[in-house]
C-alpha cells in the first residue's frame, strides 16, 4: 500500500484575494453548527467522565473507540470535528489540542486526523490536520506533530521527530 503525504490528504478551498480565509468561515459552516460544536467541546473539555464526553464526541461526527480517555481540557476542532477518528484505548493528553483545519492567507484547508489504537499523546500537543498516528505510537508532551508517527514510533518536538523507531 503506497504512503499518501499529509499534504495530498488535504483539501483546500481558494478565497478571494484581499482578506485572509478565516474571514470566510460563515460559508464553510453554518453559525449554529459551529455555535454549537463549541457549547459540546467546550463542556468535554472539562467533563471527568469518559463514557459521557465520548458519548457527546460523537453526536458531533467523532469517530471515537471503546475507552478513549480524553484529558482535562483536551481540545477538538470545532469547525470539522467529524474528520477526527481516534482508535480503541486511546490517551489524548492535557490540553492537547486536535485540528481537522487550518486557515491561511489565501485559502483554508481541512483534512482528517487518524489516531489509532493504543496511542499515547502527552499534554499539550498539537495535530494537525492530514496526520495519522499509527497504533501504539506515543506522542511526547509538547510535540506539534506536522506528519505521520508509524505504528509503535515514540516521537516529540517541535516539530515531532523520532525519538524512537519502533521495535527500539
Amino acid at each position: 500500500m503506497a504512503v499518501v503525504p499529509r499534504h495530498q490528504r488535504l483539501t483546500r478551498r481558494r478565497v478571494p484575494p484581499g482578506r485572509n480565509s478565516l474571514h470566510y468561515w460563515r460559508e464553510a459552516k453554518s453559525l449554529p453548527r459551529v455555535a454549537w460544536n463549541f457549547l459540546v467541546i467546550s463542556l468535554c473539555r472539562v467533563l471527568p467522565w469518559f463514557g459521557l464526553k465520548n458519548f457527546l464526541y460523537r453526536r458531533l461526527g467523532m469517530k471515537v473507540g471503546r475507552d478513549v480517555a480524553f484529558g482535562l481540557m483536551a481540545m477538538v476542532d470545532v469547525f470539522w470535528p467529524e474528520l477526527i477518528e481516534v482508535g480503541d484505548n486511546s490517551i489524548i493528553g492535557y490540553n492537547t489540542v486536535l485540528l481537522a483545519h487550518e486557515f491561511l492567507i489565501d485559502e483554508y484547508r481541512t483534512g482528517p486526523v487518524v489516531i489509532g489504537r493504543n496511542v499515547m499523546i502527552g499534554a499539550n500537543c498539537t495535530i494537525l490536520p492530514g496526520v495519522v498516528i499509527g497504533d501504539g505510537a506515543v506522542v511526547a508532551a509538547h510535540s506539534l506533530v506536522n506528519r505521520d508517527v508509524p505504528p509503535g514510533a515514540v516521537v516529540g518536538g517541535v516539530p515531532a521527530r523520532p525519538l524512537r523507531r519502533p521495535g527500539g
